[in-house]
């Protein structure tokens, strides 16, 4: 397995991240298409490519993850592309909560300085899971000089992602209800810490 930043690939690179994006998080995404190719169109113009990082395994991106300096953003999004892909009504709500979950700092709950690293948008493909691909990116990401601490949120019914964070060395730091528990299947938002020291 090898680790690159995306930037360094070629351009359709956001195709495949997209399409792993979507393996990993369509089923939160169904309101606004069904389709999973038109997910993967709307979605693929949003990642900073900069900022994402992607297992190779036989020449084929096996799993994303974004880490961030907590001023930078992992996503940039263009309304019209959502509206183009999603209609109008449904282009403008992706564009709110995209806008305000994704793209609002301080993402955390907790105090974190300028050696924490924000841990993003984690997911493998369907192929390759169970192959060690999350946590060799992590590990790559872990060795950073830049960093002594990696923040990630993860949701409380994504349990095989909790047992996971936890096997690499995160330990739980805060836990947030969900206004809408009961309609988005989300109890608690989880935020987790690794720290080097």
């Amino acid at each position: 397995m090898e680790i690159k930043r995306s930037s360094e690939l070629d351009n359709n690179v956001r195709e495949k991240i997209s399409e792993i994006f979507v393996e990993g998080f369509g089923k939160d995404l169904r309101f606004f298409s069904k389709d999973d190719n038109i997910l993967i169109k709307a979605f693929s113009h949003i990642f900073v490519l900069n900022v994402f990082y992607v297992a190779i395994i036989d020449n084929e991106i096996a799993g994303i993850m974004a880490c961030t300096d907590m001023k930078t953003f992992c996503i940039k999004h263009d309304r019209k592309v959502f509206i183009k892909q999603f209609g109008f009504i449904k282009g403008i709500i992706a564009n709110i909560l995209f806008k305000n979950y994704f793209m609002k700092y301080p993402k955390y709950p907790i105090k974190t300085n300028e050696r924490t690293a924000s841990i993003e948008f984690v997911a493998t493909s369907e192929k390759y899971r169970g192959k060690g691909v999350a946590s060799g990116i992590m590990n790559y990401l872990h060795s950073f000089p830049e960093y002594d601490e990696y923040m990630l949120e993860v949701a409380d019914t994504n349990i095989s992602a909790v047992k996971l964070y936890e096997k690499m060395g995160y330990k739980e730091v805060y836990r947030k209800k969900q206004r809408f528990s009961k309609y988005i299947g989300i109890n608690y938002l989880v935020y987790m810490k690794y720290s080097k020291k």
